[in-house]
């Protein structure tokens, strides 16, 4: 099945962080179907369960399907957890990451990357002049979580160690058409529940907002956002940050050396 190109930034970001940490896994387990994913993985010696909410995908890597926030797995069954998009679509995010912690045997590791606040500024921007020329107003992309909010929900979830941080990727598009096609592939256009049609008016609205926004090379400048989540399960074996109070010296005197 060919990559999306949305969907090979977030299997990159996640190869990285994965090259990164200097320790062995024996078993994987990959939420979405992404055969580069899985293939370097399994490069690795690791032994890997391949989920996915679409049951095509799902059988299509010989793998189970499953909803991200009802995983169906026991406690403690993986040392490693990649997490390949999804996490920003799914329902429950603070319960998906919650069962993806208890999946984890003690110092395990989960790395997960999705699309994150604030993605497509332009569409964003294109989609409100659509509906103002239109003179309606629907949701048309789901809510996004910020870093911030995703490094919040990692503790909640009981991961040790925690840590969130954001990558924002510059893109260049000719028409309005060929970003939706982009996006549309790596399966990130409206998931919402509710969903609202549009007219021959409003695309058109959405294509000139768009195209207004063009360079002198005739290019639309577009952002996505990514979130990469890392956490620990917890272990004894971990390292512990110091006790508050017991440091020996004060920040008054740290940057005094420094002038």
């Amino acid at each position: 099945m060919p990559e999306a190109f949305f969907t090979g930034l977030i299997i990159d970001e996640l190869l990285d962080r994965l090259s990164t940490v200097k320790r062995d896994f024996t078993s994987a387990l990959i939420l979405g179907a992404e055969g580069r994913l899985i293939a370097e993985v399994k490069a690795k010696g690791i032994a890997v369960t391949v989920a996915d909410p679409s049951a095509v995908r799902a059988a299509l890597y010989h793998g189970v399907r499953v909803d991200e926030d009802r995983l169906p797995f026991p406690p403690e069954t993986f040392d490693l957890v990649l997490v390949a998009g999804l996490l920003d679509t799914v329902a429950d995010l603070p319960g998906a990451l919650l069962l993806v912690r208890r999946a984890l045997r003690p110092d395990g590791l989960f790395l997960g990357c999705m699309a994150a606040a604030p993605s497509l500024p332009t569409t964003r921007a294109a989609i409100a002049a659509a509906d103002a020329a239109v003179g309606t107003s629907a949701a048309r992309l789901h809510p996004q979580v910020d870093v911030a909010s995703a490094g919040d929900l990692l503790v909640r979830a009981g991961f040790a160690l925690p840590v969130a941080d954001l990558d924002s990727f510059d893109l260049s598009y000719r028409d309005f058409g060929r970003l939706i096609d982009d996006l549309r592939a790596a399966a990130a256009t409206n998931v919402l529940a509710q969903r609202h049609g549009v007219t021959r008016k409003w695309l058109s609205a959405a294509i000139a907002s768009f195209a207004a926004r063009a360079d002198a090379n005739g290019k639309v400048r577009e952002t996505i956002s990514l979130v990469t989540l890392t956490g620990w399960a917890p272990s004894p074996d971990q390292p512990k940050p110091a006790k508050r109070g017991s440091g020996t010296t004060s920040l008054a005197a740290a940057l005094a050396r420094r002038d």
